[in-house]
């Protein structure tokens, strides 16, 4: 009767122990060589278990940990994740030293379907090459005459709307009036 039921609890018991080792074997092959407590390094909140955990309000809880720390890090199996809301860090990353962040072949791979060769999923010669190109159309004066002339459309058409209204006697509630211009704006730098 004892060797039935130590069969069963051993029985019982393996697959919890075989899930427990998994884990620790994760978890010790997402920290190891990760230099931890390095002040070189942003600080680390946690592990991509944590988006896991959280993965029902995951945007809630990136917003938190950005509160608290604007740049850090989720430690991943492979490599750790870096999260930044700080404009010097992207600026950093996007534009100065762009080179010394290269996105590797896998996620050329993965956003190939979506962006294409596009400077946002190439490096080095492509990337430069892109952004020779982005860069005239991105400039201050483009951008302006751009902006100024869609925005003059808009107005203009706002204007109309308003003095119709006006015109045929009608009442308008004037608090759509900002919703409109935001709209408006919204759809300008889109």
């Amino acid at each position: 009767m004892d060797i039935i039921l130590a069969t069963i609890f051993f029985l019982i018991s393996l697959p919890p122990s075989f899930l427990l080792l998994i884990f620790l074997f994760l978890a010790i092959k997402t920290v190891a060589g990760k230099s931890i407590n390095d002040p070189d390094y942003p600080p680390v909140k946690g592990s991509v278990f944590n988006q896991l955990l959280y993965l029902n309000y995951l945007y809630d809880y990136q917003a938190e940990a950005a509160k608290e720390q604007p740049t850090y890090r989720l430690l991943a199996l492979e490599q750790s994740e870096i999260y930044t809301i700080d404009t010097r860090n992207v600026e950093h990353v996007l534009k100065t030293r762009f080179d010394r962040y290269c996105k590797g072949k896998r996620n050329q791979e993965i956003f190939l379907d979506f962006l294409g060769e596009g400077i946002f999923a190439v490096d080095g010669v492509k990337w430069r090459k892109q952004r020779k190109l982005a860069s005239f159309e991105f400039s201050t004066r483009i951008l302006r005459d751009f902006s100024c002339s869609v925005f003059r459309g808009d107005a203009a058409k706002l204007v109309g709307n308003i003095y119709e209204l006006a015109v045929s006697g009608q009442a308008f509630d004037m608090q759509v009036g900002p919703l409109i211009l935001k709209t408006i704006s919204l759809e300008m730098v889109a």
